[in-house]
């Protein structure tokens, strides 16, 4: 039985959430969101609240997932989502020109990254970045990629991570 599933969505004040075509639209002070409702799953409206049920079996697996988004979409609307990445290292680097990220990050060359339409970088300091956005796939996505750019390694720790993400750190060549 899906437990998350059977969650009670309550809408929050200024935030509207309507089904048209078997498609979920999503409006608060922040923008809009759209996602297609999943395949036998329908939702109900009562008041302030969102109940979603499950025409069949089959649906079981999803029904989850469809709370689960239409949950995130009404956060992301109402008061959005942030990532915030530190990089570590000797002439490591962010720079934010525009719509591209600037990374200096111990390569030969800078990589460039275009910012994706719908998020914003803000730069605070030479070695620390916020990704901010109203969508949680895109904003989770882009950080991702920007830490793909040079993981952090385990012996010195150096790389781009997470703020609030621990490295186990490795101990290395020991002396004989």
């Amino acid at each position: 039985m899906s437990r998350i599933g059977n969650r009670i969505i309550t809408i929050p004040e200024g935030v509207t959430v309507e089904l048209n075509d078997n498609i979920v639209t999503v409006k608060g002070p922040k923008g809009q969101l759209t996602q297609p409702m999943l395949k036998d799953i329908t939702m109900r409206q009562e008041e302030n609240n969102i109940i979603l049920e499950r025409k069949n079996e089959n649906a079981k697996a999803m029904h989850g997932t469809m709370n689960a988004l239409i949950a995130n979409m009404i956060k992301g609307v109402k008061e959005g989502y942030a990532k915030t990445l530190e990089i570590i290292g000797v002439g490591y680097r962010f720079n934010v020109q525009g719509q591209k990220l600037v990374i200096s990050a111990g390569y030969s060359h800078p990589v460039n990254m275009e910012i994706p339409a719908g998020l914003t970088v803000e730069a605070n300091g030479n070695t620390e970045i916020t990704i901010k956005g109203i969508d949680k796939v895109l904003v989770g996505e882009f950080a991702a990629k920007v830490r793909e750019v040079r993981q952090p390694e385990p012996y010195k720790g150096k790389g781009i991570r997470y703020k609030d993400e621990h490295i186990v750190r490795k101990e290395g060549k020991k002396a004989a």
